[in-house]
């Protein structure tokens, strides 16, 4: 995929958040999800939607083309993101998947977005006890295993809790030794949110005031049926327009592993959007 141009933005702490640009149309943000950065989250999607949008490909602090600094709490991702999409100027879709869920709410509150897309937003708090010691086992294990360097081998164990067998073996060495890049980072910001007492994004409250309109897709196959469902019942109760959407025959990791369905179903949507406006 050929890098057209990289978009930078400060954010509040003084942080760069960058990110690759590729293709044409209205701007679209892409924010990703735990163990990736923005070209490797969105790198295969790309290509179907850059005839249409303008895509932007922010990659989380500490990953990527953005800087890195000490802090890595809520917080901070949320002004990395609201500033990222400010930077743009004029109106801006905005898309999340997974843990992309919370910048993208976090943008949401700006004037600046006109819709949200959510590919199985992951929501921590709505995990029931089951999923959440299956979480807390896959933490324990991914921090034992990076401790002793085997990050490639870290990524595979985070990627078991939310991949299918099938996806798991639809991913070759060389994407878990890209995603391995994340895996210090990302534990970094997960210890931050599991001691951060303050508001984040995904809370009821927050997300109650995020009034455009909201796309929750979810893949018909993936391995977290129950928990996707769930979250999306949480969303779809707080928002003020929400929009339900299952993509049958694919699992979590879609936007790798099955793009075209997903870009479709983010384009037609931002398509009925605009024509509303």
């Amino acid at each position: 995929m050929k890098h057209d141009r990289i978009h930078r933005a400060v954010s509040a702490d003084g942080t760069e958040i960058a990110g690759r640009v590729h293709g044409q149309g209205p701007p679209l943000v892409l924010f990703h999800g735990a163990p990736h950065d923005g070209d490797l989250a969105w790198g295969d999607l790309v290509p179907h939607l850059a005839d249409r949008f303008t895509c932007y490909l922010p990659s989380w602090r500490g990953r990527g083309l953005s800087a890195d600094s000490e802090d890595h709490t809520p917080p901070r991702h949320e002004e990395d993101a609201a500033a990222f999409v400010d930077s743009i100027g004029g109106s801006v879709h905005v898309a999340g998947w997974s843990a992309g869920v919370r910048p993208a709410f976090a943008a949401a509150t700006s004037g600046a977005v006109a819709a949200v897309a959510l590919y199985e937003p992951t929501v921590i708090p709505v995990l029931r006890e089951d999923d959440l010691a299956d979480l807390g086992a896959t933490f324990r294990q991914l921090v034992a295993v990076a401790a002793g360097g085997r990050l490639a081998d870290a990524a595979r164990v985070f990627h078991r809790f939310f991949a299918t067998e099938e996806e798991l073996a639809a991913f070759d060495a060389d994407y878990y030794e890209r995603s391995a890049t994340a895996i210090p980072t990302m534990l970094r910001t997960i210890q931050a949110s599991q001691t951060h007492e303050g508001p984040e994004s995904t809370d009821p409250a927050l997300v109650a005031g995020i009034h455009v309109p909201v796309l929750l897709l979810r893949g018909g196959q993936t391995r977290r049926a129950t928990f996707y469902a769930d979250v999306e019942r949480y969303i779809a109760e707080h928002v003020l327009d929400p929009h339900v959407r299952e993509l049958p025959g694919v699992g979590h990791f879609a936007p790798n592993l099955a793009p075209e369905p997903v870009a479709e179903a983010l384009a037609a949507f931002f398509a009925s959007v605009q024509q509303q406006a």
